[in-house]
């Protein structure tokens, strides 16, 4: 076991993270004192913003399971109080908004009691047949469908979908409990890293060879190279650091590298639809040069239950 009291793969990928991103804020100040003339304001607060995230991240997931519970379900809170402030709500919804934050304590509780029965029939079964009962009850007929529909799609995607981070922590490791079994943490930083580090590949690679939309209708700044740069990074970075963090080999690996890369890259179209429909840039302003949790989390909501439900049928 590691000084921090975690398996020694998981503490130095935790400290792999933070000296990238050392790294990166020492190129930024090379940068700005070779360019005095470019405005290097939104790299800067990227950055600035990734420091926080993975700092947070890192003490709260990877020290104590109660605390990463309680820190991934205030993550889902967030989420969800973001989606709900950007689409339109009637002012009868509002008793109904009291059900679907009180979901987010029960489907994290299943989680704590590892009851996978519950956890996944409860928001996608009994939130779905009890939602609609509030409406019903005041009568209220007006936008039902569209009322009930966009609250329960947020609630799959916010809720449900990111849940299956938290589930991952449960899991048995590959080592079955020995002194340097990576564990459930071990498999939910393989999954965070390579999904925040698709998205990077994906923006990079898009904007140093990026020539044909992928789908520009929905986001006309997503290429053909882009995906395709990102998809292979990131089934690279998951072949490395699979014999550390997770229970696969080789050809297991390079496939989940390709799962979430694609299961990436839907989760941020996904969001980006939403957010075209809405007639917004970013979802909110929580997070300095990123916009809102939604937009740091959008990967996340395809491939979190992707990952953990391949995972589990194949491996465990």
């Amino acid at each position: 076991m590691s000084w921090t009291g975690l398996p020694p793969a998981v503490a130095w990928s935790a400290v792999g993270i933070l000296a990238v991103l050392m790294v990166a804020s020492i190129t930024l100040a090379v940068l700005r004192r070779a360019r005095p003339d470019t405005d290097f304001t939104e790299l800067g607060q990227r950055i600035r913003s990734w420091w926080v995230m993975a700092i947070v991240f890192t003490v709260a997931v990877l020290v104590d399971r109660t605390v990463s519970l309680v820190f991934l379900g205030f993550t889902s809170f967030l989420a969800l109080k973001e989606y709900l402030s950007i689409i339109p709500t009637r002012r009868a919804d509002r008793r109904v908004l009291f059900w679907a934050y009180l979901a987010i304590p029960a489907q994290y509780l299943w989680v704590g009691m590892e009851w996978y029965g519950m956890f996944i029939v409860f928001i996608p079964v009994y939130m779905l047949l009890l939602l609609p009962l509030p409406m019903l009850v005041i009568g209220r007929t007006e936008g039902f469908l569209r009322a009930v529909g966009t609250l329960h799609w947020g609630l799959m995607m916010t809720v449900f979908s990111l849940s299956h981070m938290a589930f991952l922590l449960v899991l048995p490791g590959p080592g079955g409990g020995a002194e340097n079994d990576p564990g459930g943490a071990g498999l939910l930083l393989f999954l965070v890293l390579l999904t925040q580090f698709n998205d990077v590949a994906q923006y990079l690679w898009g904007k140093l060879l990026g020539r044909r939309p992928v789908i520009p209708r929905v986001s006309p700044n997503k290429t053909v190279e882009g995906l395709i740069g990102g998809v292979l990074t990131t089934v690279v970075l998951a072949a490395l650091l699979a014999p550390w963090l997770t229970p696969f080999a080789l050809p297991a690996a390079l496939g989940m590298g390709a799962l979430i890369g694609l299961a990436g890259f839907a989760g941020d179209i996904s969001v980006s639809a939403l957010k075209r429909d809405m007639g917004i840039k970013d979802s909110g302003g929580l997070l300095p040069g990123h916009g809102g949790i939604l937009d740091r989390l959008d990967s996340l909501t395809y491939t979190a239950p992707l990952f953990f439900h391949v995972t589990r049928y194949f491996f465990f």
